[in-house]
């Protein structure tokens, strides 16, 4: 029912979330040229890295109808100093030489830690978006989802925060992950395809129950 795009993404140092842009954005535009994507029913969905670059595509561009982020960084300042529950690490290389690609310290490149922060451009975001998040993540502390949904919220934009209690980086429970499965598939079928919102889209449900 769904065609699925997985771009490649070429990245300058100091620039990871608008390089992803930069790559995505003419690949959807080049497949609704093609006739492939229909304009109005394109959704985009990644997963901790590719979730951060969900969550930050979504404030630069309104091309996609909806999304879903799974796990994602969304405020690199606080992130840069924290650490690795599962193993104590601290985060800072990450966000120095390695997947984030900033090519410096937070005190050698501030507006680089804020201009590739999704947190910051909250007040840009137009696009729908589903949150996920695992309150046991020991990679990606759900903070993160936390810091973009109430920053969403305070915006009154139209934002979802799934949160599975004691799951890590990913759901390991097979009940969460075909929960997950089966509401993302209901969130991009209303948003997508014109389907009647399903109970917890339309009224949510309280933490903890």
């Amino acid at each position: 029912d769904y065609i699925v795009f997985l771009p490649d993404v070429r990245y300058e140092i100091g620039r990871p979330g608008l390089s992803a842009v930069k790559c995505l954005i003419p690949g959807v535009q080049k497949l609704i040229a093609m006739g492939v994507a229909d304009p109005k029913a394109i959704g985009l969905h990644g997963h901790s890295w590719s979730g951060y670059e969900t969550a930050f595509v979504i404030t630069q561009t309104d091309i996609f109808n909806c999304a879903v982020a799974g796990a994602p960084v969304s405020n690199m300042t606080s992130a840069y100093g924290g650490i690795r529950w599962g193993t104590g690490m601290a985060r800072q290389f990450q966000y120095e030489k390695a997947q984030s690609r900033i090519g410096g310290s937070l005190w050698e490149k501030p507006l680089s830690y804020l201009e590739n922060s999704p947190l910051f451009y909250a007040d840009k975001v137009h696009t729908p978006v589903l949150l996920m998040h695992g309150d046991e993540d020991d990679a990606v502390p759900w903070y993160q989802s936390i810091e973009f949904y109430l920053a969403l919220r305070r915006l009154g934009k139209d934002v979802i925060f799934l949160q599975y209690k004691g799951e890590p980086h990913h759901p390991k429970k097979y009940a969460n992950k075909l929960d997950y499965s089966i509401k993302m598939k209901e969130y991009f079928d209303y948003h997508l395809k014109g389907g009647r919102p399903a109970e917890w889209i339309k009224n949510g449900s309280r933490y903890r129950e």
